[in-house]
């Protein structure tokens, strides 16, 4: 009999082993919402705060408005299209009417290139300052200085390659790279059209621009809301620009849906009703209407909100509608009492399976 109560035992230790592996399994391998208060606030045992709310008309979080700070609202104040002044590595063409044996020792194929100091070499004059002035300034300037040696010039001056003053621009654009500053002022929307504009993946509502080491976070959508405008914003030299990607702009969706995947969030928004509609709608199987929950979470505030919603009743539609979803909110909707069952049962199967086929041994 020893052997047989032996044999006994380690069968039963091997069941209870494989029934508790499964309950860990169970318990681990599904989201649950768990015991969470009706409403209020609560500690997890994680030591994170959060406080729970029905979605109703009072709780619905109000429609997020465009927010100007003192730096954008001064970077727009202050951004004037200003008169184009040459540049170093500019290349100018000088053309002198009547004096065509002076415009002929003068006119290079190359035009002629401001220096790093500022200057170009003229015949008759010598060097003369270039950088910092007008086209109109400096064709003035030059007519002056001609003038000791010529009888009535009338210097026509042009820029023929702008090579000083440049913008960078990457990210989620067509063509990232270096591009010039011309005579013509160029504005936040013009810099992103001579890009190619934002890709497919790009958010034109997140844009950082960066000038002398300061960034200025600027979205498309949000001027236009306040009645602003990219045409508004003009680049100046030195200016990086770049277009972050619509990855960093997504709803979380778990749980019970008919497609768990993130969700973008686009220019024009998105609300819970649009998410639930891009998901697939509720598992019909398995989800638990009465049990739909967001969690958004904002690591500048102390708690954590959790919103919850029963679409079981026709009216929470127009909450859904209603409820505008956040970068980052995590949508979960929990599985019925009988779903959750079911998969114990399943789990525990195939291990009373085993059990019996070691028994036969």
């Amino acid at each position: 009999m020893q052997p047989s109560l032996k044999f006994l035992g380690a069968s039963s230790l091997l069941l209870l082993s494989l029934l508790s592996g499964c309950a860990t399994t169970t318990l681990n391998s599904g989201l649950q919402a768990g015991d969470l208060p009706p409403v209020g606030n609560f500690t997890a045992e994680n030591g994170l705060q959060f406080t729970i709310q029905p979605l109703n008309l009072a709780t619905l979080p109000p429609p997020s408005t465009p927010k100007i700070n003192n730096d954008i609202y001064n970077l727009i104040q202050s951004s004037t299209p200003s008169q184009y002044s040459i540049t170093e590595g500019d290349v100018l063409n000088i053309i002198i009417s009547g004096y065509t044996d002076v415009a002929a020792g003068v006119s290079g194929d190359s035009g002629h290139s401001v220096d790093q100091q500022g200057y170009i070499q003229f015949p008759l004059i010598g060097r003369i300052r270039a950088a910092g002035l007008s086209v109109p300034q400096f064709t003035q300037k030059l007519q002056t200085q001609l003038e000791r040696y010529l009888k009535f010039p009338d210097p026509q001056v042009s820029i023929v390659e702008y090579r000083g003053n440049r913008f960078f621009i990457d990210g989620e654009v067509a063509k990232p790279g270096e591009y010039p500053i011309a005579d013509a002022p160029v504005s936040l929307y013009s810099a992103l059209s001579a890009a190619g504009g934002a890709t497919g993946l790009g958010d034109s509502n997140s844009i950082v621009l960066n000038r002398q080491g300061r960034n200025y976070n600027l979205g498309l959508q949000e001027l236009r809301e306040i009645g602003a405008s990219g045409n508004q914003i003009y680049i100046q030299d030195g200016d990086s620009i770049h277009v972050n990607s619509q990855a960093r702009n997504k709803v979380y969706v778990l749980g019970e849906f008919g497609q768990v995947a993130p969700v973008p969030i686009l220019e024009q928004g998105l609300s819970l009703a649009q998410v639930m509609g891009e998901t697939g709608g509720l598992n019909s199987f398995t989800a638990d209407a009465a049990k739909i929950y967001v969690v958004r979470d904002n690591p500048g505030y102390q708690r954590t909100y959790i919103y919850y919603v029963d679409m079981q009743n026709l009216t929470s539609f127009a909450l859904a509608n209603r409820f505008e979803m956040q970068p980052n909110d995590i949508l979960y909707v929990d599985p019925t009492g009988l779903t959750r069952w079911n998969r114990v049962i399943r789990s525990i199967l195939p291990s009373t399976s085993a059990i019996r086929s070691f028994s036969n041994l």
